[in-house]
């Protein structure tokens, strides 16, 4: 990290701050020990910045341009105090905050999020500068400090084959996938609970070998592991976006999944009174094919020869492939959002506009709230919504994983204040 002088200069322009020499009189420090604080090698977590964002009146989130080379935002040799009576959480893979904001909503502190790709943690960063943001390779991190000490750890690994040697494989033997590193992380923190989310074809995945191997590991950790597949359509998102959910107990510890609604919300539910945003737009040749299919509708609507003509070789695969030259209707969830509103297979065009959904008719589709602010070009604020678990999914997730964790911390408090009785009785 480093103090972004830019900021720094406009903070001292907006406080009539007009030389350094100046402000550094202000903060009691000579000329030269404000160009160190103010110097590329400069660590910023020190006393004397909080004393420079004193005087500019903000935050050190304010000045700051995180390199996020590998590092914790904060120094990783120190421990954060962890709240013994918070209901706490390690989040893996934290992508752009749906998990993430849905577990705080939740009432669950998180007290580390560990993500790979930059802008993530940017987005993360601009929206809770306070979080504990981790830009590294989650192999490279030791959560051994957490142990005994954090009540759930949470993550999306992404969906990997595992090099199958034998009939039934261990923990050792999934290394070097990032489903090894979440098991790693279960491993060392021991939590009383852990929540996984993936895809649905994990279900399937390598003829299911891949999940029974993932439920057979953590069931050798020491939990009781159970799944669901949840459609995110039930639980108050406008989006027919179905994940499988694993949660993994230790004993004494007992989790329902949510109950679904029982009717699905709707895109119209979802993008009403949406604000304007930035967007893609459809090339010339893909409107005028869109421009010809109805709202709810999709190429089986197109005439033949435009059909065959806008398909290619798909055309003659036979079969589904209903989610080509879609567009949506307002009555009904939207279709599960990609990484990219505009590919020919997965096309999700406007009900009314023969355009791609804006970035934030996509965030609101996924339930991030309007003030939730994505980092990056288009392409890569598209990207991190449409990898995103939906904000009002994780929310019910994580209200069931609290209920959870009072419930084990009641039942331990009542069989003490038992044992305490019985014992002051034999007395």
């Amino acid at each position: 990290m480093k103090i972004n002088k830019v900021k720094v200069k406009e903070l001292m322009e907006s406080k009539g701050i007009k030389t350094q020499t100046e402000l550094a009189s202000i903060l009691g420090i000579s000329k030269n020990q404000l160009s160190v604080i103010l110097s590329e090698k400069y660590k910023p977590i020190k006393a004397s910045v909080e004393d420079l964002c004193m005087v500019l009146e903000v935050t050190p989130a304010y000045i700051m341009d995180i390199g996020y080379m590998q590092q914790s935002l904060f120094d990783s040799s120190v421990e954060l105090p962890i709240d013994a009576d918070a209901i706490t959480a390690v989040e893996l893979f934290a992508g752009a905050g749906g998990l993430a904001l849905g577990l705080e909503n939740a009432g669950i502190h998180t007290v580390e999020f560990v993500e790979i790709d930059k802008y993530c943690c940017e987005t993360l960063y601009k929206n809770r500068p306070h979080w504990n943001i981790v830009n590294a390779d989650v192999s490279t991190r030791d959560f051994s400090k957490y142990k005994g000490k954090i009540d759930i750890v949470t993550g999306g690994f992404p969906c990997q084959a595992f090099s199958y040697a034998g009939k039934k494989m261990g923990f050792d033997d999934t290394r070097g996938t990032l489903f090894y590193e979440f098991a790693r992380c279960v491993k060392d923190v021991e939590p009383l609970i852990f929540m996984a989310e993936n895809v649905r074809g994990l279900k399937s995945h390598d003829n299911g070998r891949t999940l029974e191997t993932i439920i057979n590991v953590l069931t050798d950790l020491g939990y009781t592991v159970k799944y669901e597949v949840l459609n995110a359509a039930y639980y108050n998102v406008g989006q027919k976006r179905e994940r499988i959910v694993i949660v993994g107990t230790k004993a004494g510890v007992t989790f329902s999944f949510p109950k679904p609604n029982r009717k699905m919300a709707t895109l119209q539910e979802a993008l009403e009174g949406c604000p304007l945003s930035e967007g893609q737009s459809y090339s010339q040749r893909k409107k005028d094919v869109l421009d010809l299919v109805p709202p709810g509708g999709s190429w089986v609507d197109l005439p033949e020869d435009v059909q065959k003509e806008y398909m290619g070789k798909s055309y003659y695969s036979g079969g589904g492939k209903r989610g080509m030259a879609r567009r949506i209707s307002w009555n009904e969830p939207c279709l599960t959002l990609t990484c990219s509103p505009s590919q020919k297979q997965t096309e999700r065009c406007h009900p009314d506009e023969t355009r791609p959904f804006t970035v934030r008719e996509y965030a609101r589709i996924q339930s991030f709230p309007d003030d939730w602010e994505f980092c990056g070009g288009i392409g890569e604020k598209y990207k991190q919504i449409g990898n995103a678990v939906p904000v009002k999914l994780a929310e019910k997730i994580g209200l069931q994983l609290a209920d959870a964790i009072s419930n084990y911390r009641k039942s331990v408090t009542d069989i003490a204040e038992v044992e305490s009785y019985e014992l002051r009785e034999a007395i």
